[in-house]
């Protein structure tokens, strides 16, 4: 597996000029994300017309860009508030699928704890 489970899964809320490479991403985190690239977070970032994505992560001392381009369709890009542009492995996996994460809803877990359903905010 080339990546480990990041820590923290961010979205960029607008897309953003793909003609940028790695060092553009970066400076992008650290600018306009206010954002460390290097402590191992996974940036998400799309196109102006929600075709591609680009994915940014620090590992093993270098980074580390994925690229997925969708031959057909957009993917369906997360509401985001603003204070919310962290999302899950889970909810990453979907969107890579060409899930529409607004139309999902997360069922709750039994704690055996307390005997009750819940929900975990990752926001």
């Amino acid at each position: 597996m080339l990546i480990t489970a990041p820590t923290r899964i961010l979205v960029a809320r607008e897309a953003v000029d793909f003609r940028k490479q790695i060092d553009g991403l970066a400076a992008l985190c650290e600018v306009e994300l206010r954002e460390s690239p290097l402590d191992g977070t996974l940036f998400v970032f799309r196109n102006r017309r929600n075709t591609a994505l680009k994915m940014l992560i620090w590992t093993h001392g270098g980074f580390l860009l994925l690229y997925k381009k969708l031959e057909r369709g957009r993917f369906r890009w997360p509401e985001m508030s603003a204070d919310r542009r962290r999302i899950t492995s889970a909810e990453l996996a979907a969107l890579l699928e060409g899930i529409d994460l607004s139309r999902c809803r997360r069922l709750g877990r039994w704690n055996p704890k307390t005997g009750v359903e819940s929900v975990r905010d990752t926001g």
